[in-house]
């Protein structure tokens, strides 16, 4: 999104600047000639003239997603070349105007004060209009650039209207000085290089638009080398509209475009004129108006009501539905008909099922079986949108009918914009060898959790509390790292590490045991013969878990969720100090979930670096910083507690936590199961 602000920031700065500088010289001739009166006439057309641009922006939009695509390629890349005219036509009159733009407005003022209300409404209208028209064309073209979502041209286009309008406020109230010929000069060369850009853009679109030739031929292709995803290569997509492939083309008026245009640009800079010294001429006194026979209100809201109205009618007649060729057809026999190459973004698939089956439909890269998108059971004689990202690449529709086999349809291929992030297929079957790894893990460490609770009893039978309170340390650190497992632990869990929460008597409630009941005693003053029976039964759950556990069913699904539940507990409730009892061990038992957080991703690595070989080092990277943490609040046998945190510290660890949690949260979607493609 931020990529593509720059330009239309730029754009939306400069020409609502334009536009704001007429206005605020209209107002204030007015108001220093004595003709207040008149204000309204002014405002009247400026409201005709935003009216008409929104309407033509709504036009732009709404109509051209109701064509084929081929058309839109059509009709996007021909709007692109035409913005990129005015642009520049814009830029070199502003370049010859900037210096004496107040005086010829002055005299237009005085004019149409002797002609009437008319004519200052049209002043005022044909001034802000054609900036305003430009604005929303440039805009609009910039927006079909930005693959994905049009938030960032359009947040940048507000963002540099909104600047423009303090900045002419500021100039009108005289508390700003601004060399415009300086601003319109250096905003110029930018301008330049943004429209270079929009030139090569349009003209690929043409080209996908079977308008012009040559489509398949480049000059640049680098797509193997870089990755157009990189914030970098997006930043120069965004700013400068330079991809990854360019045909012959492309990059031909890119460069013909930049050398003519800034040459021309620069000479003119050196050859420009003084100022001509022209005297506005006095303004006539106002004649008398005749009486009004409509109310005041009637003429702004019919000059905004009427492009509105009119937009509304261009863009219903075009049509409410989409064009038959965005419809793909799927059947036993023939899957993927009427798919053509889309144009890269975020794209809506109509998928109608012709055939006498139910079928399920993917939308995959035919050299991995990846997939970009997916409909299950999509049945006989109906229709639904299935909506991917397209970047650049190969595609092709893969059908599955019911009890028949899959067929799968030509390839196509899209160039010219990202590249889109496709997931491999994941049968369950591929989850059962890292299962099976886990498993031998947790039951490893039930046995060890079995002989540090009988330890714990023994110390509570023998009456030292001071060795109970380090050994019941140690088997809770040994229970807390074996969190991938506590849904399958099913209602041992809430009998060996359940919690006072909810419970009527708080901590005197007998449903209240386990780990945090016996922590509560050690530290509460308790003494080892009330809490040698709480003990033993720890001891016996323990034991049961045990022994159930080998035969406990554990969905496999289960598994790449505990990578992200591990930690959202231990961020919800370790790191609120929420179920410390006392013994203010709580970062050392979010130290033992990091431990067993880090377990998890490992029997799982193999198959998410196949799937996003970027993310693991990500992950490695916060796990390592959440790590060094951790341990500066440990040391020897003793840790921080948790509210005697140093506030800072306290801020960093949770930052690095949630930051952890975030680059985790993509890794079930990674890793759901998915039928084979």
């Amino acid at each position: 999104m931020w990529d593509n602000m720059f330009p239309n920031f730029l754009i939306g700065l400069r020409e609502g600047l334009e536009a704001g500088l007429v206005v605020s010289i209209l107002v204030a001739t007015l108001v220093r000639g004595g003709n207040k009166e008149r204000l309204p006439q002014v405002w009247t057309g400026v409201a005709a003239a935003v009216g008409l641009s929104l309407s033509f922006g709504a036009v732009l939009t709404f109509s051209s997603q109701q064509m084929p695509t081929t058309a839109q390629e059509a009709f996007g890349g021909f709007l692109s070349v035409v913005a990129v005219a005015f642009v520049t036509a814009m830029i070199f009159w502003m370049r010859r105007n900037a210096r004496n733009l107040s005086g010829e407005i002055k005299e237009k003022v005085a004019a149409a004060l002797t002609m009437g209300a008319g004519a200052l409404v049209l002043t005022s209208f044909l001034a802000v209009g054609r900036e305003g028209l430009e604005t929303a064309l440039f805009l609009w073209t910039n927006a079909q650039t930005a693959h994905g979502s049009g938030t960032g041209p359009l947040l940048g286009g507000a963002v540099g209207l909104v600047l423009a309008t303090g900045l002419c406020w500021g100039l009108y109230r005289r508390v700003l000085r601004i060399n415009l010929t300086r601003f319109f000069t250096w905003t110029g060369f930018g301008l330049i290089v943004i429209a270079a850009g929009v030139l090569g853009y349009g003209l690929r679109d043409l080209q996908e638009g079977k308008i012009l030739p040559g489509g398949g031929a480049y000059l640049v292709d680098v797509s193997a080398h870089v990755d157009a995803t990189s914030w970098y290569a997006q930043l120069v997509q965004g700013v400068l509209n330079l991809t990854t492939q360019m045909t012959w083309l492309q990059v031909v008026a890119y460069v013909l475009y930049l050398a003519v245009v800034m040459t021309l640009f620069v000479r003119g800079l050196r050859a420009a004129p003084p100022a001509a010294k022209r005297a506005a001429p006095a303004a006539a006194p106002a004649t008398a108006r005749p009486a009004r026979r409509v109310p005041r209100w009637t003429v702004p809201v019919a000059v905004v009501a009427i492009p509105a109205v009119a937009a509304g009618v261009v863009i219903g007649a075009s049509g409410g539905r989409k064009a038959a060729a965005s419809t793909v057809s799927v059947s036993e026999a023939d899957c993927g008909k009427g798919f053509t190459p889309p144009r890269p973004g975020r794209r809506t698939f109509r998928m109608h099922n012709t055939g006498t089956k139910a079928a399920e439909v993917y939308l995959i890269d035919p050299a991995s079986n990846a997939v970009y998108g997916e409909i299950e059971g999509l049945a006989p004689g109906t229709t639904r949108d299935l909506v991917a990202t397209v970047g650049s690449g190969a595609y092709a529709w893969r059908c599955v009918p019911t009890g028949g086999k899959a067929v799968t349809s030509a390839t196509v291929r899209v160039n010219g914009g990202g590249s889109a992030k496709p997931v491999l297929p994941l049968a369950a079957s591929e989850l059962q060898p890292p299962l099976a790894e886990y498993r031998t893990y947790v039951a490893a460490g039930l046995g060890r959790l079995r002989t540090q609770t009988a330890r714990l009893a023994a110390d509570l039978t023998a009456g030292d509390l001071a060795a109970a309170r380090t050994d019941w340390l140690t088997a809770h650190l040994t229970y807390s790292s074996l969190g991938a497992a506590y849904g399958t632990f099913a209602g041992f869990d809430t009998k060996i590490d359940g919690r006072k929460d909810g419970l009527p008597r708080g901590v005197d409630d007998p449903g209240f045991t386990g780990f945090h009941r016996i922590e509560y005693g050690l530290w509460h003053g308790q003494s080892a013969a009330t809490l040698r029976p709480l003990a033993d039964r720890l001891v016996n759950d323990v034991t049961g878990l045990r022994k159930a556990f080998p035969t406990q069913h554990f969905d496999p699904s289960d598994l790449p969720l505990r990578t992200h539940e591990i930690l959202e507990n231990t961020l919800q409730f370790e790191l609120t100090g929420d179920t410390d009892q006392g013994s203010g061990s709580n970062l050392a038992t979010a130290d033992a979930n990091l431990a067993g957080t880090r377990e998890l991703l490992d029997v799982l690595r193999p198959l998410i670096v196949r799937r996003a070989p970027r993310q693991l080092p990500v992950i490695d990277a916060d796990i390592a910083r959440l790590q060094g943490l951790l341990d500066a609040e440990h040391r020897g046998a003793a840790w921080t507690p948790v509210e005697r945190l140093d506030p800072a510290a306290r801020q960093k660890i949770d930052g690095a936590t949630g930051q952890l949690l975030e680059d985790l949260a993509p890794v079930p979607d990674l890793l759901e199961i998915r039928k084979s493609a």
